[in-house]
């Protein structure tokens, strides 16, 4: 198992975001978790990144805690999120961008050969590596933040919304390419709005309510799951 977590517990103040949640992540999966808005699905990345600290429960990693380690060190271990509404420099170029992804990374020719692979995965990069982040398209910008990420070299890749606010044909571009990535080696977990498209690109999933997990199942039970059917399907 890559990463777990076990009753986790994260509180904003005195609310309780997340209630006792426990998760699975294997090695080379698409694990996705999905719910309404407020549910504490943004809220279980930012606690894995190292954001926000759990009061309570365990989030093991390769075998051990991550508890209390710093974001930027469990960015080293191989953990990577792409943040909701991409967060990019907007006054960086596309080059300085994905450099940032970079930054506490030491192996220039492995560095070397993540830009071509970012620059296979996203070819329009390569043609806006010098324009501004700030003046690319929605979709260009999801694929600069995704790109900047897979330059940190991440075992795991958190992915926030990847769908948010791009049109449908970029939406079916973006999975496409997140499935390459997987297909390469990169464990992903996936939060997203879109529970149908999550679902149909994902081996597993999670339904989160309200900070805690109410099903978990295959990816392909919970799209024949009727309460997920009527609750997120519009079905």
């Amino acid at each position: 198992m890559l990463l777990e977590l076990d009753n986790v517990k994260t509180y904003y103040g005195n609310i309780r975001a997340l209630k006792g949640i426990s998760i699975e992540v294997n090695e080379g999966e698409i694990v996705c978790l999905i719910g309404g808005n407020g549910a504490g699905k943004s809220t279980t990345l930012m606690t894995i990144s190292g954001i926000l600290t759990p009061e309570e429960g365990r989030i093991i990693y390769q075998g051990q805690s991550i508890i209390s380690v710093r974001p930027d060190n469990i960015v080293q271990m191989g953990i990577c999120q792409v943040p909701e509404g991409r967060m990019i420099f907007p006054l960086l170029t596309v080059m300085e961008n994905l450099d940032m992804g970079a930054y506490l990374r030491k192996d220039k020719d492995g560095i070397k050969e993540d830009f071509e692979k970012v620059f296979a995965l996203f070819p329009v990069l390569r043609e806006r590596s010098k324009q501004a982040g700030g003046t690319l398209s929605g979709g260009e910008q999801q694929m600069l933040a995704i790109g900047r990420a897979l330059m940190a070299h991440p075992k795991l890749l958190l992915l926030d919304e990847p769908s948010l606010g791009l049109a449908p044909i970029l939406v079916d571009t973006i999975f496409d390419i997140i499935r390459r990535i997987n297909q390469q080696g990169t464990t992903i977990l996936l939060v997203e709005q879109n529970a149908q498209l999550a679902l149909q690109f994902s081996h597993r999933g999670y339904v989160i309510e309200t900070g805690e997990i109410a099903l978990a199942d295959t990816s392909a039970a919970l799209l024949k799951n009727e309460q997920v059917k009527k609750a997120y399907l519009g079905e």
